[in-house]
């Protein structure tokens, strides 16, 4: 497959998806989702991948969700809000390997929500979290909101999306975020030495238990699928838009001014 925004590799055994988008710190648009989903299946069902990894290329970023500058009220790819969110959080969740998030720097809003749906997430100790979406004009009613509450608890979960704070990594494994944290130039070979491991086990036994922790939480794709069809008529509002104005004349967004 050739692809655009994103780079695929198998390191012994370990598919690495990494958004190559380092200039935009790796903020997603309609063309990245779209090769994150391909890309997603083709390492699911290659039997010579026993994991996969995703990441963001460079220092900064692993994904700070999607590209404002490409959102007027909706995003350019397809979508009910020009982005595929519903298949690309689905194809995390589907794809019968583990997923391991690996978190060099920023996780935030959208970039967040992929760490969060991923099935275990290795940060270096330069990883930031965080949600902006109430600061932005946005919100994820999907796996973003509510698988986040059954990751980290339904107030630590609140606490993220009402307050909009920033988290480091090691706070990030205390409240079951992350799995681990290590030193920045550790991470690679960590998280490669986890892919690995996971190479070792059987395929069958990781697929059948992945799909059962899955089980538990399939309602929330109906949360998502209703919620993203509200969220497109929120992007549709003056309040909403709001936030992008503000970061586009970098200001203060004065929200409540459309609130009617």
């Amino acid at each position: 497959m050739n692809f655009e925004d994103i780079l695929y590799e198998v390191r012994n055994g370990v598919a690495w998806i990494i958004i190559n988008r380092a200039d935009k710190m790796n903020a997603f648009r309609g063309t990245t989702c779209d090769e994150i989903i391909k890309a997603m299946y083709k390492a699911g069902y290659d039997r010579d991948v026993g994991a996969i990894v995703l990441t963001g290329a460079g220092d900064r970023a692993f994904c700070t969700g999607g590209d404002q500058s490409t959102h007027d009220g909706n995003y350019d790819g397809r979508g009910t809000i020009g982005l595929p969110m519903e298949e690309l959080h689905a194809a995390i969740r589907d794809t019968p390997k583990p997923v391991i998030a690996r978190v060099q720097g920023f996780a935030i809003g959208g970039g967040n929500v992929l760490a969060t749906i991923c099935d275990m997430t290795i940060c270096s100790d330069k990883a930031i979290f965080g949600q902006v979406g109430p600061k932005m004009g946005s919100v994820d009613p999907g796996y973003g909101t509510a698988f986040l509450a059954r990751v980290v608890g339904e107030k630590k979960a609140r606490e993220i999306w009402y307050m909009c704070k920033r988290y480091s990594g090691a706070e990030a494994v205390a409240m079951g975020l992350a799995n681990i944290c290590v030193p920045a130039d550790q991470l690679d070979a960590e998280v490669q030495k986890w892919g690995e491991e996971l190479c070792e086990r059987s395929p069958t036994a990781l697929a059948i238990a992945k799909r059962s922790f899955n089980m538990d939480t399939a309602h929330q794709a109906g949360i998502a699928g209703l919620g993203m069809y509200a969220l497109k008529l929120y992007y549709d509002t003056d309040e909403s838009r709001e936030g992008v104005n503000a970061l586009k004349d970098k200001r203060k967004p004065e929200f409540r001014k459309y609130f009617k």
